[in-house]
């Protein structure tokens, strides 16, 4: 048997299933499309989380593109993190005419469809489409911790202040909420009472150390985050006409905001965990997302960060949901995350530096061995629009490493323009949903009531109070008054004349007349 002939047995076994599964492109061998090796992936198996790696410009963004709208063919919706703002164009199909993909099926041997996909745009900031929100409270007071970085007191302080809001129905809506609940126990001496007979005595040091981190994660953002109405996950399980719709998440201006990015993702699969029954190994998932620029994840994350990150990657399958991360090389994700990802697309990676090639030789070593490549040479030669790719058989065995010439996406591999989006948006009843902002009565409005009723109180018991200290000086004030008054002093000797007058008669004595001149 030929090397070629080896090579189209070898991939025809490894990647033909008997369910369903979606179609990424067709295996190379020696620099030549092989149309008899097609690259297919079960949907059983997408629930197993992936990796799509590679330098900028290799064509990561597409490949995600590509899988994203065929699992939407196959009826599954997809949450897609658009970080560098190129993957509205799902919504529009491509264009046909484009000599490059002429050229890219004649060589696959397969026919172009360009069509659009159904789309719903999404937003953490002032981008368009529908608002994303979370409480504070649907974020607990771990989670709340791991974003905030705090150490194991200063966590077991939040968790107090979650209980305390329980037991009185104050509401943690937003982070006003929490401050002002923070302020309350620290600043009042009725709220630091209030938390000491019931909680224990709490070290103002403390809440002011959470203080500073909230407002730290508030210049990032997140005071757009947290606020009602919260975003319900069910919504991200929509289909129209039978196809997964694909719900993208703007992020083009929290590039710099890594925490937020973190606090989102994070809160956003803990929800889905907590949210979603568990339904096991289905003939396809739920529910599957993609993020984009997964190293702004990572780099800035705690210790603790990446290990919940860590424990719901592992667990979420169980739910039918599948997480697949896109970046630049594999070691921008930590190894007890990697080790749980079933698909890896690798695209070309550049040897420049001793760094990159350590990467290199790390990413290799990933990968299934081979006798048909040298693959530590051929993954910095590989073309735009080619990869490795292994994945894993509906047995759950990894998949052979197969050097992939990729299809092109069907969608248009460009930019909605502003009316385009303007359009989409406008008339997106997710959008209109999530539009009006909610400000019901929470702790922030309760405690202020409560802190502004005790001070009139105060207020208008100091004022009785010294009303009854001054009341005698002022009666004081007032007879004397009257007593020095012209009318009182006459009335006065009117009164001692008469009187005297009286007196005299009584004992005989008559006044006698002034004699007249």
């Amino acid at each position: 048997m030929s090397n070629q002939q080896s090579f189209i047995s070898e991939i025809q076994q490894g990647y033909t299933t008997k369910g369903e599964y979606i179609t990424i492109g067709k295996g190379k061998l020696d620099n030549v499309v092989i149309p008899e090796t097609e690259v297919n992936i079960p949907l059983k198996t997408m629930n197993r989380h992936g990796l799509i790696a590679g330098a900028t410009g290799t064509g990561k963004t597409k490949t995600m593109q590509l899988i994203v709208e065929q699992l939407s063919d196959a009826g599954v919706p997809s949450l897609v993190m658009d970080v560098k703002g190129d993957l509205s164009g799902l919504a529009m199909p491509g264009n046909p005419e484009n000599p490059k993909i002429q050229e890219r099926y004649d060589l696959l041997k397969m026919n172009y469809t360009a069509e659009g996909k159904p789309v719903e745009f999404l937003s953490l900031s002032e981008e368009k489409g529908a608002k994303l929100k979370a409480t504070v409270t649907e974020f607990g007071p771990i989670l709340l911790s791991k974003i905030l970085e705090l150490n194991d007191t200063q966590e077991s302080v939040i968790s107090v202040i979650f209980k305390f809001c329980d037991d009185r129905a104050l509401p943690l809506v937003d982070l006003d909420d929490l401050k002002k609940v923070l302020m309350y126990i620290k600043d009042n001496p009725d709220g630091a009472e209030e938390l000491k007979s019931e909680y224990g005595t709490i070290s103002g040091a403390t809440v002011g150390a959470i203080q500073r981190k909230i407002i730290a994660l508030e210049q990032q953002g997140a005071d757009k985050f947290f606020g009602e109405p919260s975003f319900d996950v069910a919504d991200l399980l929509e289909k129209r006409n039978e196809k997964g719709v694909i719900s993208i998440v703007r992020l083009t201006d929290i590039q710099n905001k890594p925490n937020l990015f973190s606090t989102f993702m994070l809160s956003l699969l803990a929800e889905i965990y907590a949210t979603f029954p568990e339904v096991g190994d289905q003939s396809k998932p739920k529910l599957c997302l993609f993020i984009d620029e997964a190293h702004l994840i990572f780099n800035e994350a705690s210790k603790t960060l990446l290990n919940q990150i860590e424990t719901v990657v592992k667990l979420i399958r169980s739910k039918g949901v599948g997480v697949f991360f896109v970046t630049q090389v594999p070691g921008d994700i930590p190894d007890g995350v990697l080790s749980q990802l079933g698909l890896k697309v690798q695209h070309a990676l550049r040897g420049f530096t001793a760094k990159d090639r350590k990467e290199i030789k790390k990413a290799v070593e990933n990968y299934p061995i081979t006798e048909f490549y040298k693959t530590d040479e051929l993954i910095t030669d590989l073309g735009i629009g080619e990869a490795f790719i292994t994945a894993l058989s509906e047995k759950g065995k990894p998949t052979p490493l197969v050097h992939t010439f990729l299809q092109t996406p069907q969608s248009r591999m460009d930019i909605l323009t502003d009316a385009e989006l303007n359009n989409f948006v406008s008339k997106s009843a997710l959008v209109a949903k999530y539009a009006e902002d909610i400000n019901r009565e929470s702790a922030y409005e309760i405690l202020t009531e409560k802190i502004e009723k005790a001070a009139d109180k105060e207020e208008q018991e100091s004022k009785n109070t010294n009303t009854k200290i001054s009341k005698p000086k002022e009666e004081k004030s007032f007879m004397s008054s009257v007593i020095n008054s012209p009318m009182a002093r006459d009335l006065g000797r009117t009164f001692t004349r008469e009187i005297t007058r009286s007196i005299l008669g009584t004992l005989g004595i008559k006044k006698t007349r002034s004699r007249r001149r």
